[in-house]
């Protein structure tokens, strides 16, 4: 039955990729169930060892010093380079050929930047700083003599970072054709420009706080073992730079849950369940342009939806505390669900990635297509074998299940130190930890099943 399943599996992966960071490279009929209770299984006893060693959950979180940081000057230079390679690969999306599996422009956006670089920051950490496209051209507009104009309320935190991260995924999901090179191209320089000019009448506080794309890199950036802290570096368990921060304004708290509701939706919106829920015969599909509405629809209901959720744990785990202060609470615990999103992101684009990073280098190879050999791939081919044979297959399940039980796991430590702190008595910290803890537990089996579950978009 095994070797059937991957058979059937095999015969439904396509033989190129999408080349945009929307869709899966093959359906999972595995037989997932023992996994699924493994890893579900393994997530509750995380958090029932956190119950049992209340005092001790902050502990995990300790680092260790690698010695002093050095300063590293060019920064500025970086980005100018950046912008000048952001605006070669618009002339390409513009002019190069219009398959989106050959054109450099949306490999690199949708695979290189949105998949990669988001594991980068998870990672290394904030890499963005260094090849953000505006902070250099920012800079040689200031020594010019342009100043900004306007301050940007501070009522607003974060909210116009949230509206451009609903529209950024909206357009990645709902749009028929999100990786058409020469409408890519357009879409981007149009970005590009609209936070350039944010960023010269406002001031650099437009790009930390309505620039959608560096919010995200840099919220990532927090779970990275990898950090500074008090001139040195300093290196621990992944989200302990998280605990060395305040808790983060409401509207950034609502950023970070839309991460994972967008996340999860990206999951959800091709599976057989979604289809039918929308009415689609998913072995009829009519196509992306036909669901664009109740698509857009589940995208913009899934973060109030998860945002009411995780604020209903938060109350009842305040209420079994016996204690008050729902929304600074709200606020402190939202940074925990990072490492969950971050889980999705990896595990949900492993294998397009797998896909599309080959393709993305074979087109960086020879970008103008005038027998340019850069990279020295003169002559090689895209493969999708690995997704023919059941040994890779279920190598590529296991480590989405891994990523998957992972982050959950690292959710729970991180939320238990968070109240932790908040609470100030271990025994308090268990009590407000526990309705989020079963939250994320029965979140580790939504997010194993999306995996598993058919898809027919």
């Amino acid at each position: 039955m095994v070797r059937r399943g991957a058979a059937i599996a095999a015969l439904l992966s396509p033989a190129q990729a999408s080349a945009h960071a929307g869709e899966q490279s093959f359906v999972l009929l595995l037989p997932t169930g023992y996994y699924a209770a493994g890893g579900v299984a393994a997530v509750a006893l995380t958090a029932l060892l956190v119950a049992l060693m209340p005092g001790r959950g902050g502990a995990v979180f300790s680092t260790r010093s690698l010695g002093r940081s050095a300063r590293v000057r060019g920064r500025l230079l970086t980005s100018c380079v950046a912008c000048a390679g952001l605006m070669v690969l618009i002339g390409i999306g513009m002019a190069g050929t219009q398959d989106p599996t050959r054109n450099a422009l949306p490999l690199v956006i949708w695979t290189l930047l949105w998949i990669g670089l988001v594991v980068v920051q998870g990672v290394a950490g904030d890499m963005w700083r260094w090849i953000n496209p505006w902070d250099g051209p920012v800079a040689i507009a200031r020594a010019a003599g342009i100043r900004p104009v306007a301050r940007l309320p501070s009522r607003l935190g974060h909210l116009p970072a949230l509206a451009g991260l609903m529209a950024v995924t909206a357009f990645l999901l709902t749009d028929p054709a999100p990786a058409a090179p020469e409408r890519l191209a357009r879409i981007a320089l149009g970005w590009w420009s609209a936070h350039f000019a944010g960023a010269l009448v406002f001031g650099r506080r437009w790009l930390i706080r309505a620039e959608p794309l560096g919010c995200l890199f840099r919220c990532y950036a927090a779970l990275a073992p990898f950090g500074k802290r008090h001139g040195g570096w300093r290196v621990g368990l992944p989200g302990w730079q998280v605990l060395t921060r305040g808790a983060p304004s409401l509207s950034l708290a609502l950023f970070i849950i839309a991460l994972l509701a967008t996340g999860s939706f990206d999951g959800l919106y091709e599976t057989f369940w979604w289809l039918g829920l929308t009415g689609i015969n998913h072995l009829d599909h009519p196509g992306r342009s036909a669901v664009v509405a109740p698509n857009l629809a589940g995208l913009l209901a899934a973060v109030p939806m998860l945002a009411a959720v995780c604020g209903m744990a938060v109350w009842l785990g305040l209420r079994l505390a016996g204690q008050g202060g729902f929304i600074q609470a709200f606020r402190a615990l939202a940074p925990a669900l990072l490492p969950i999103a971050f889980a999705y992101h990896v595990a949900h684009y492993l294998p397009v990635f797998l896909v599309d990073a080959q393709h993305a280098a074979i087109a960086l190879n020879d970008p103008l297509a005038r027998g340019a050999n850069l990279l020295g791939l003169e002559g090689a081919r895209v493969t999708t074998g690995f997704f023919n044979r059941l040994p890779s297959v279920r190598l590529i399940w296991l480590a989405q299940g891994a990523v998957i039980v992972a982050g959950h796991a690292a959710g729970i430590l991180l939320s238990h130190a968070i109240a932790l702190r908040l609470a100030g008595d271990p025994r308090r910290a268990v009590a407000a930890q526990a309705p989020l803890a079963l939250l994320m537990v029965a979140y580790t089996l939504f997010g194993l099943w999306l995996l598993a579950a058919p898809r027919g978009g």
